[in-house]
């Protein structure tokens, strides 16, 4: 389940799982993890198991519709997902879509289509199957969501915690602010036809719409490298409290971070945006990071660059249990960043 990014969120989602939780099959559960991950993983059998997310492109749909361009937001869709389901150690393998509109426009659908394509061929995943609803007394417009599913060995399950003081966060490059934090960024840029000098000729609304890089081969790539991979961390929504969501007793200091797109200073200065909320809201030009042993962080940063040029080594865990130290700020889930 996403992690709520609005006030009140966090005690919906709550409501949500609690009740959600207790559903009685009549059988042992097959979930071997709890709630709160990227995904989760149901047991097959006793070596094999299914990997299973499901996410959205969000408000980044305002920003398609207002500039008529759909041809992208398949890309978000196919990578909020993808990237999610790897954080387990999962392949993905399929994803189903689900898009509710006002009204079925073929040269909107067609446009919405070509992306997943692309997002998928990208990711190395199928589309067998989806949804198109036609349901304008509930859409004013268009809504795109997704549904992964992976497979991974039970021994070979990546959860976090096997993470230990000492070991490396290697960062991999953001495209820009991918799917999450667009209602922020277009209250601050409300003019998306506007070609800020900072953006090197591109119009906010193109900037705006730069589609969340997909990071599944390279993720592939380490888990098979030999590298100790001991945590995967999809920067999304909560920026670097992201990290939070693996299942280990430490924290963590960002202390080399990745170069941050101008798009983020710009929305920054222009909304007057606190240091403290942008690293609350955007991934800052980080959208993925691995933990790796840390005698291992130059192999690992080897496998991802090939991918991914500009993944570094941003940082590492600590023994703060539950704090990401980065820079000047210290954050923690559910009360966010705050001057160190």
């Amino acid at each position: 389940m996403a992690e709520p990014t609005y006030p009140g969120a966090d005690a919906g989602v709550a409501a949500l799982v609690d009740v959600l939780r207790r559903i009685d099959t009549g059988r042992p559960s097959r979930a071997v993890m709890g709630s709160g991950h990227y995904a989760n993983v149901l047991r097959l059998d006793e070596r094999r198991g299914l990997a299973l997310s499901t996410d959205g492109v969000g408000t980044k749909l305002v920003v398609a519709e207002q500039l008529g361009r759909f041809d992208t937001v398949g890309i978000d869709c196919v990578a909020m997902n993808v990237n999610d389901v790897v954080c387990v150690g999962a392949e993905p393998i399929a994803l189903l879509d689900y898009i509710a509109v006002e009204e079925a426009d073929p040269g909107v659908l067609g446009a919405v289509a070509e992306g997943l394509r692309r997002g998928a061929e990208e990711a190395g995943v199928e589309i067998p199957g989806g949804e198109l609803a036609v349901v304008p007394e509930l859409v004013n417009g268009l809504d795109l969501v997704g549904a992964c599913i992976g497979t991974v060995e039970l021994s070979e399950i990546v959860t976090g915690s096997a993470i230990q003081p000492g070991d490396a966060l290697i960062g991999l490059p953001a495209s820009g602010v991918h799917s999450n934090g667009l209602t922020l960024a277009r209250r601050a840029l409300p003019d998306l036809s506007e070609r800020p000098p900072e953006l090197g000729g591109a119009s906010v609304g193109e900037t705006l719409l730069e589609p969340t890089v997909i990071y599944v081969r390279a993720v592939m790539a380490l888990l098979r490298s030999g590298v100790e991979v001991r945590g995967l961390a999809h920067i999304t929504g909560d920026g670097l409290l992201n990290l939070l969501r693996l299942e280990a007793e430490v924290g963590y200091r960002v202390s080399s971070p990745l170069p941050q797109p101008p798009i983020f200073e710009l929305i920054a200065s222009r909304g007057s945006v606190s240091k403290a909320e942008m690293h609350e809201v955007f991934n800052l030009g980080c959208g993925f990071v691995c933990v790796a042993a840390g005698t291992q962080a130059s192999d690992a940063v080897d496998v991802l660059a090939d991918l991914h040029p500009g993944a570094a080594v941003i940082g590492e865990a600590t023994d703060r249990a539950g704090v990401v130290e980065a820079g000047s700020l210290t954050g923690r889930r559910g009360e966010g960043f705050t001057s160190a």
